[in-house]
């Protein structure tokens, strides 16, 4: 029983595969059909049919193989085939007595047209083939016209009319529903490359963040000790310890950043909170310690934060002292504010620095050249291409607020974020990050 239904599988796959053959093998059966059915007398209705008490006419066999014939181009031109057939059948009807069933292939020809054109189209030609035929065999048969055989021509092409409009509208049921599964899919996978491109470049930023800030660090220290290691070697120590704890915590917040990567499962995952305003004197002591003096304004006793409105704004602080440490000039002093203004936090970094035409990144002129005197700053800072700046503005408009950064009037730079409360932002909450703003340095 496999063995057949498994043949029957691969004839119909085949038969699809190849409509011209299968159409000439319908065409085939019709006539092997009409023939069969020409030979068979319906009686008078009161007795079952008798086959072989007829035998139809030479004439009546050229139509029906000419009629069965046209049937193999039915795909390709079927409102023509339609045509011809319905054409031979009336012929059949006006010449020939009693008719021979050239009707079959008027009948497969009108379920083509029906199953293939739309559904106006399939009825005004339907009822114009069951009209004319019916009326043909009424008027020239020689039974009365309310004989079955006359009905029966009206009732097989009307049949075959509804269901080739049936299996139009199936067929077009099946294809808007597999459209819509594939619209579906390619929906699925845009999203899919848009969520990844979105997390890939929060990831970015957040790395951008962690190591800009630490490594310009470490670059300000390590040339304070080239400078001062001859002449001053305990304050040269000292940098160098700086340079040490700079690099410790650089390490200690990417391993945090790597393992928000992991997969579920993989061990040793991330403990340690993402960093906030809650640390943010941790922070402002590495700039104090690498010789930029940073007031800092908090509100006191704030309501806490999202984590995320906590982390950007942390971020922005950090990437804004970062950019007077090393583009300020020796001298400059920094303020840092954050204050909750309604359903906002407004955050401000100023400085009073004169860094040299251009090297703010992606800003404009700050002031004169940096003093001779301090260490070397060699320029290969993260932020060098303005990306810093983007990232910050990125990352405030990612959380639905905005921020503008330019120079001051009168010398000096300024960057001015504000944050809603309730951010519009795609990232998952992280678990332990501090949210609050309870600090004043």
């Amino acid at each position: 029983m496999t063995t057949l239904s498994s043949g029957f599988a691969r004839a119909r796959r085949w038969l699809r595969d190849h409509p011209l053959a299968f159409d000439a093998t319908l065409a085939f059966g019709t006539l092997v059909a009409m023939i069969c059915g020409s030979f068979t007398d319906p009686g008078d209705g009161h007795g079952p049919p008798a086959f072989g008490a007829r035998t139809p006419e030479l004439f009546s066999v050229f139509l029906m193989a000419l009629s069965a014939a046209a049937l193999v181009l039915r795909r390709r031109r079927p409102m023509q085939v339609l045509a011809v057939t319905a054409a031979l059948a009336a012929v059949e009807y006006v010449l020939m007595d009693p008719p021979a069933p050239v009707v079959m292939s008027t009948v497969i020809a009108l379920y083509t047209v029906a199953s293939r054109t739309d559904r106006p189209t399939a009825w005004r030609v339907g009822l114009l083939t069951m009209g004319g035929l019916t009326a043909a065999a009424m008027v020239f048969g020689s039974t009365p016209w309310y004989s079955q055989e006359n009905f029966g021509v009206f009732a097989w092409t009307g049949l075959a009319g509804a269901a080739g409009d049936a299996v139009r509208s199936r067929r077009a049921f099946v294809d808007a529903i597999r459209e819509r599964a594939e619209r579906a899919e390619r929906t699925r996978e845009e999203e899919a490359r848009r969520r990844v491109a979105e997390e890939r470049l929060r990831i970015a930023r957040d790395l951008h963040d962690v190591v800009a800030h630490h490594i310009a660090l470490v670059n300000v220290q390590a040339g304070v000790a080239a400078h001062v290691m001859d002449k001053r070697p305990d304050q040269a120590k000292e940098a160098l310890a700086h340079v040490r704890d700079a690099s410790r915590s650089a390490l200690n917040e990417l391993r945090v950043t790597v393992g928000l990567l992991r997969q579920q499962g993989d061990p040793e995952a991330p403990t340690e909170p993402a960093p906030g305003l809650a640390v943010l004197g941790e922070l402002v002591d590495t700039f104090r310690n690498a010789g930029l003096p940073v007031e800092v304004a908090c509100a006191e006793g704030g309501e806490r934060l999202p984590a995320a409105v906590d982390l950007a704004a942390y971020r922005v602080i950090q990437e804004a002292l970062t950019n007077v440490r090393k583009h300020a000039g020796t001298g400059a002093r920094a303020e840092v504010s954050v204050v909750r203004v309604g359903a906002t936090v407004e955050v401000t970094v100023l400085d009073n620095g004169r860094g040299s035409a251009g090297r703010r990144p992606g800003i404009g002129p700050g002031g004169g050249p940096e003093p001779a005197d301090g260490p070397p700053d060699d320029g290969d800072g993260l932020d060098s291409g303005g990306h810093g700046l983007v990232g910050m503005r990125e990352r405030v408009t990612a959380l639905g607020g905005a921020l503008t950064a330019g120079p001051r009037y009168g010398g000096g730079f300024r960057v001015h974020a504000i944050l809603p409360v309730e951010a519009r932002t795609g990232e998952p909450e992280r678990p332990g990050t501090a949210g609050g703003t309870g600090l004043r340095r």
